[in-house]
């Protein structure tokens, strides 16, 4: 879940267009080699991309679970005709150089691709802990604009933006009209909805697009499943494969992942039998106490215990969790290990990015023999 990410819930602004010579413009204009970079996609199931009249026809078909409705982006070089296109379609010129994100799993994407410089507004700037970021926000470059209904518009058109990058959980985008009035292109990374792993890292690409770096992200995409599946491969290796039990209780509910979750998924990679790996949710279970008890009570390890950083804070908020027999060997692991300057959770900044760093993760704690020389990056064992 995206608990520490910040929802900004954004209306289009659509540009008026007119059709011209492509063909004649596409000659006339010297383009960086990397404008000339072709990208596609390969596991991400949440965007599409083409390359047609000199532009760029990108699509997020689902910018929400269960949309009904998609959004259309027509990107156009800069000094180029607008080819012909729907009145659904949102034009963009590109490359940006100025743009404003609303969810800190964006900021990896930016740094990289070298568009940290990019930045210019945030909704609240305590919450990114990249350290390149950082830099950038304490030499005063990165407004702090508010969240949601307090963001602060005539701040956010301040800045100049060319582009915000938002993301959303429902079609509620009414209480942002004023954003369209004032001319603010926006954009929705649905990101969050990938069901693999390397389907959310893939959305470098998707980043890419308006910087024209189709090119640096492909080679950082590459190098990331490469990681990713060599890691894989190794697990095949394993003679066992340990029972994993995830999530916590909030208040009378477990929180869980489902069997075809992301992390669920990630799990199977990294050689664990998880709990509830017959499940058919994508998303998050919700089951009380004593059915998780009853299913889970004797795996061998439990990892992802929300923000917890001992097994002593568990027990003083639920002594029920000490009957388990992963906590009773000392087999409790947080992905909560790293954080900012600012306390953020760099687990959930970097991770979707970075799976491969996940699976190395858990591949150490399942199977310590086949990794050897190799410290946890983003989980740490709880005393």
């Amino acid at each position: 879940m995206k608990s520490t990410h910040l929802l900004l819930i954004l209306n289009l602004f659509i540009f008026g267009c007119s059709q011209s010579n492509n063909k004649q413009s596409e000659n006339s204009v010297e383009r960086p080699a990397d404008a000339l970079h072709k990208t596609s996609v390969k596991y991400a199931e949440g965007f599409t991309v083409s390359y047609k009249d000199g532009a760029k026809w990108v699509e997020v078909p689902t910018p929400y679970k269960n949309a009904e409705q998609g959004f259309k982006y027509l990107l156009v070089q800069k000094g180029d005709p607008v080819p012909k296109h729907d009145a659904d379609v949102q034009v963009i010129e590109v490359p940006i150089e100025k743009i404003v994100c609303t969810s800190t799993t964006h900021i990896p994407l930016l740094n990289h691709i070298d568009e940290t410089s990019s930045l210019v507004g945030f909704p609240t700037l305590d919450y990114i802990s990249s350290e390149k970021m950082r830099q950038r926000i304490d030499s005063g470059k990165v407004m702090e604009l508010g969240v949601d209904k307090e963001m602060n518009l005539e701040l956010l058109v301040s800045a100049e933006p060319e582009l915000v990058m938002a993301y959303t959980m429902s079609n509620n985008y009414g209480q942002f009209k004023q954003m369209q009035n004032a001319g603010v292109p926006v954009v929705i990374n649905a990101e969050y909805i990938e069901p693999h792993p390397l389907g959310r890292a893939e959305w470098i690409k998707f980043m890419a697009l308006f910087f024209n770096k189709e090119k640096m992200a492909d080679s950082v995409f590459s190098e990331i499943e490469r990681n990713y599946t060599m890691l894989k491969e190794k697990v095949k290796q394993a003679e066992v494969n340990p029972s994993v039990l995830s999530g916590v209780v909030y208040g009378d509910t477990w929180y869980l992942p489902g069997g075809r979750n992301y992390a669920a998924k990630i799990l199977r990679d990294a050689g664990g039998n998880y709990i509830w790996s017959e499940d058919s949710s994508s998303s998050y279970l919700e089951l009380s106490f004593e059915a998780v008890y009853e299913k889970a009570n004797d795996a061998d390890f439990w990892i992802g215990v929300a923000s917890y950083e001992s097994l002593k804070s568990m027990t003083a908020s639920d002594e029920r969790y000490a009957n388990f027999e992963a906590f009773k060997q000392g087999n409790v692991y947080t992905y909560s290990a790293r954080k900012g300057a600012k306390g953020g959770n760099i687990f959930l900044e970097l991770g979707y990015l970075r799976p491969d760093l996940i699976l190395s993760d858990l591949v150490k704690i399942l199977h310590p023999e086949l990794i050897e020389d190799q410290e946890l990056y983003f989980h740490a064992k709880l005393n």
